[in-house]
């Protein structure tokens, strides 16, 4: 598989918020502001991309080999969990506004399903490393898309009258909602 038909894969065809739903709590969280969405997607995006290689080194060359297989999952989150402590240590002492725009959010890319998904992913299908980094850049930048969109149409949002009902939450499902039919159009490409 070349590697524009990997990207367009992972970014559209299998988007890992809107096809599989993974990552749904920073996607409704931080989608209010196209500079927060785009902080939490390069984040995402950071955090992704190198705990996937750190998983897939971590599996191939210790826990395969000392047959430890069964410790996958505790590895994994510690191996997520020590990258997010840095990226919070760095967006903090680099870009402070950044940091407190993200606020809770930050630190909870640590159990963030979006990825842990796509490390675990990346094992159960077997791929090389290469490979494996290259989905899970296009699964983050699939990411950070949804993110963005989001972002774009909430904003929008804010200058329409609605109902009081449908006002914050309501409004951004329903819109989640109808972004993952749009997404699943995608779904013909991939056949």
């Amino acid at each position: 598989m070349d590697i524009l038909a990997i990207f367009v894969s992972a970014i559209f065809v299998n988007n890992i918020l809107l096809s599989q739903f993974l990552g749904n709590c920073p996607y409704l969280g931080c989608s209010r502001e196209k500079g927060v969405a785009v902080g939490m997607g390069a984040a995402v995006i950071f955090v992704t991309v190198v705990a996937t290689l750190f998983t897939w080194l971590m599996q191939h060359y210790v826990l395969d080999p000392l047959k430890l297989g069964y410790l996958q999952t505790i590895v994994f989150i510690v191996v997520i969990a020590a990258l997010v402590q840095f990226v919070e240590m760095f967006l903090k002492k680099m870009v402070p506004p950044l940091y407190r725009s993200l606020g809770i959010y930050l630190p909870l890319i640590t159990t963030n399903c979006a990825v842990m998904g796509v490390a675990l992913l990346m094992q159960r299908k077997g791929y090389d490393l290469v490979t494996s980094l290259l989905y899970a850049a296009g699964y983050s930048s699939g990411f950070l898309l949804a993110l963005l969109l989001m972002a774009g149409i909430r904003e929008r949002l804010d200058t329409c009258r609605l109902p009081k009902t449908m006002a914050g939450t309501p409004i951004a499902l329903v819109m989640a909602g109808l972004m993952s039919l749009a997404f699943m159009a995608f779904k013909g490409m991939a056949q």
